[in-house]
């Protein structure tokens, strides 16, 4: 299945006094690396390594979003920390909506591979009633319309797919399920951003991770002038930004 132009993936070996640091970046459902691609870019000018895999199913057809699943998401995510973890002394996951669930997971199952942690609108969960309907609808429907592009500045383009594959999604629902019933075993240092106005994902999302985590290192930074894909929005330089002090000063703690 040919991939799109703008859903490349990206990696860089790190330089200078920060190459001993990895960064796993992942992009969130019906999305691409090139929603994640300028944080990536931003952390390698900053020496850091840094990995944005394209997760199965994305950057093709939201046809072929609906013949994998969580499973297949996660491993390649768990294979590129395996490669950073024996590349880089230390590792940092961040992602973006269910690549918030995706690297909260990694978190769970790696412990202390892992040093910190990074999200920005993390899917856990949603308050759409018509969820309960899901495990009927994704044998009966291919798709919904899609919910791509939720986006404050003008003009940007996440490219994601315009459908919401419904197998694909019951599958991200059964994640979210697993995710939030491990959450107290994440005890990683946390940096969750969160937009004050998504039309995606609902508040009740962060709140619950925020609730249920371990960690003691916490800090929630809410994004006024953001709306979901934060990443390609008007708050995206304070995020990159806050996202390397943060790494900055855990690598300096450890």
């Amino acid at each position: 299945m040919p991939v799109q132009d703008h859903a490349e993936e990206f990696r860089g070996p790190g330089s200078g006094e920060n190459a001993a640091v990895g960064v796993l970046l992942s992009h969130g459902f019906t999305g691409s690396p090139k929603s994640m691609r300028p944080f990536a870019e931003h952390l390698a000018a900053e020496g850091l390594g840094v990995a944005v895999p394209r997760l199965p199913g994305h950057g093709t057809t939201w046809r072929e979003l609906n013949t994998t699943g969580w499973q297949d998401w996660y491993a390649v995510l768990d294979n590129e920390l395996q490669r950073l973890r024996k590349e880089h002394d230390k590792v940092f996951v961040v992602g973006l909506s269910m690549g918030g669930c995706l690297v909260l997971r990694l978190a769970e199952q790696h412990g202390a591979d892992i040093s910190g942690v990074i999200t920005i609108n993390p899917s856990v969960q949603t308050d759409d009633k018509r969820a309960v309907l899901l495990p009927v609808l994704q044998r009966l429907v291919p798709a919904f319309p899609g919910i791509s592009n939720d986006i404050k500045k003008p003009g940007v383009d996440e490219g994601a797919y315009d459908r919401m594959p419904l197998r694909a999604l019951y599958s991200l629902s059964q994640l979210w399920k697993l995710t939030r019933e491990d959450l107290p075993k994440v005890t990683q240092p946390l940096l969750l951003f969160r937009s004050t106005v998504d039309h995606v994902v609902e508040p009740s999302s962060g709140r619950t991770v925020l609730a249920r985590i371990s960690s003691r290192d916490v800090t929630e930074t809410l994004l006024e002038d953001s709306y979901h894909v934060a990443t390609l929005d008007n708050d995206a330089p304070r995020i990159f930004a806050d996202s390397t002090a943060f790494i900055q000063r855990i690598s300096a703690d450890a």
